[in-house]
């Protein structure tokens, strides 16, 4: 498999045939821009071409040298995207932005077709002084309020945005939810990490009509904000929703998210504690206790026992799910889950036995509080051994009265003629964490030290021998989508 400069290098020689190919490559070739790593400077050109035709730039990523080199690389990058007036998406940098001015975020703000944008809000240190004498709201100044609001006026085409706070940084309710209203074409929310003065009941009711929403580490959501979300008016039309880490205390939250979101096609929830059934509703429980007549895709993962497993296990029996098709859940106790979906003869992986967490399955059991999926698909093959060890019924053939032929039907782990399929797979290929989260998208770990490098020596044998084929050596480069994260 090559990487990026031999695909573009065999893309620049099909351009060259005629003009009816030149015309077929050069969206290929000029749409996507991907810097992978440090050139060589021998191979360093500098060339002449249509900035207009870029949609989408990849950098090397951002390099911990220092706060004067980090300004130059940033000062750098914003020079090439302001020659980009057409650009939809910066992939793979994502410097954090403390509300100060940097030229990077300035320039980012004048692309009129920017698509997506990733903010991570870091600490500043006047904003760090305030709090130190007053509570919120108001620590951020006018002038940080109007630079941040002022940032999105120009995206009137942005349909993706992430909000993440780093290390305590501050974005405040009333900054949240104009920034919000001001792009028409959000449709797709991410928002993580911003403590409960910043984010909370009253700034879920507030957001603006989306298709997706996630919601990651956020203490001030609760149960009785999300069962009034799910009534308001901007929900209506969400497709897919993902509750991360809210520890939700009842499961009337999530019934009611099922109940009124009738466009809901994925849902994903993921906490430590179970939520159970209130007091008072729990002495005569009907199932289905949760359900949702269009939901397709379920990943349910709560990590200490409880009723919740049992609760959504009973409730697709009860048919409270018509349209369910896949169902994860890495933190499946007991089985309960995998037991109400389709038997499946094989679920661990051979690139299992290559994991640092190989071992027996008895180890695998000493893991039953872990969110790994090696250890999940561990447990879940031990249970349709299990099954299969023992036989679900007994063939016996007769002749005469006498007993000719006796067969024993191995048993199995689920239900036959279930529709739905029982998942431990990966958003990331090749992860032991089920769940995408924002390390892969900003970590970078991959560019900065290669395993799976290319040189280009799979075209070695080219009768121009090294000159041809020769490059400094890349990563294979796979961006992350950020439409993976719903």
């Amino acid at each position: 498999m090559s990487c990026e400069t031999c695909n573009l290098r065999d893309l620049c020689a099909l351009a060259l045939v005629d003009r009816t190919w030149d015309r077929a490559v050069r969206p290929q070739l000029y749409g996507r821009i991907h810097i992978v790593g440090n050139d060589s400077p021998l191979q360093t050109k500098k060339f002449k071409m249509k900035s207009g035709t870029v949609r989408e730039l990849k950098v090397p990523r951002l390099q911990s040298d220092g706060e004067a080199e980090e300004t130059r690389t940033l000062n750098l990058v914003a020079s090439v995207v302001m020659s980009c007036p057409n650009l939809e998406k910066l992939v793979g940098f994502y410097p954090t932005y403390g509300h100060n001015f940097d030229r990077l975020t300035y320039a980012l703000s004048t692309r009129p077709r920017l698509v997506e944008h990733v903010w991570l809000i870091g600490d500043n240190s006047a904003i760090t002084e305030r709090s130190l004498k007053q509570l919120p709201p108001g620590l951020m100044d006018e002038e940080q309020v109007q630079q941040f609001l002022h940032y999105h006026d120009s995206w009137s085409s942005l349909t993706t945005l992430f909000l993440s706070s780093q290390k305590q940084g501050v974005l405040e309710r009333d900054v949240f939810i104009q920034a919000l209203h001001r792009l028409p074409a959000l449709r797709h929310l991410c928002i993580s990490s911003f403590d409960v003065d910043d984010f909370d009941d009253v700034t879920l009711q507030s957001l603006p009509p989306l298709l997706s929403l996630r919601l990651q580490d956020l203490e001030g959501v609760t149960f009785w904000g999300l069962s009034e979300f799910s009534r308001a008016r901007s929900a209506k039309f969400i497709r897919r929703i993902s509750l991360i880490n809210l520890d939700i205390t009842y499961l009337s939250a999530v019934s009611n998210l099922l109940l009124h979101l009738r466009d809901l096609q994925k849902f994903t929830l993921v906490q430590e504690s179970s939520p159970e059934v209130a007091a008072g509703e729990g002495y005569l429980v009907f199932q289905p206790i949760v359900a949702s007549q269009g939901l397709q895709y379920i990943h349910w993962d709560v990590l200490l026992p409880g009723s919740a497993n049992h609760n959504l296990a009973q409730s697709i029996r009860a048919g409270g799910f018509p349209n369910l098709r896949t169902l994860r859940a890495p933190s499946d106790h007991d089985g309960l889950l995998q037991m109400v979906c389709r038997p499946r003869a094989q679920i661990v992986l051979p690139s299992d036995k290559y994991s640092k967490a190989y071992g027996s399955l008895d180890e695998a059991d000493s893991r039953l509080h872990s969110r790994t999926l090696f250890a999940a698909r561990q447990r879940a093959q031990k249970r349709i051994e299990e099954a299969r060890n023992t036989p679900s019924f007994r063939v016996i053939v007769e002749e005469d009265g006498v007993v000719q032929e006796v067969f024993d039907i191995e048993g199995y782990m689920g239900t036959i003629g279930s529709k739905i399929s029982y998942s431990l797979d990966a958003d990331v290929p090749g992860s032991d964490s089920a769940l995408i989260d924002f390390p892969d998208l900003v970590s970078g770990s991959k560019e900065v030290s290669p395993r799976d490098g290319c040189t280009g020596l799979w075209n070695a044998s080219h009768h121009a021998g090294k000159k041809w084929w020769n490059h400094t050596e890349r990563h294979r480069y796979h961006s992350v989508d950020l439409h993976r994260f719903f």
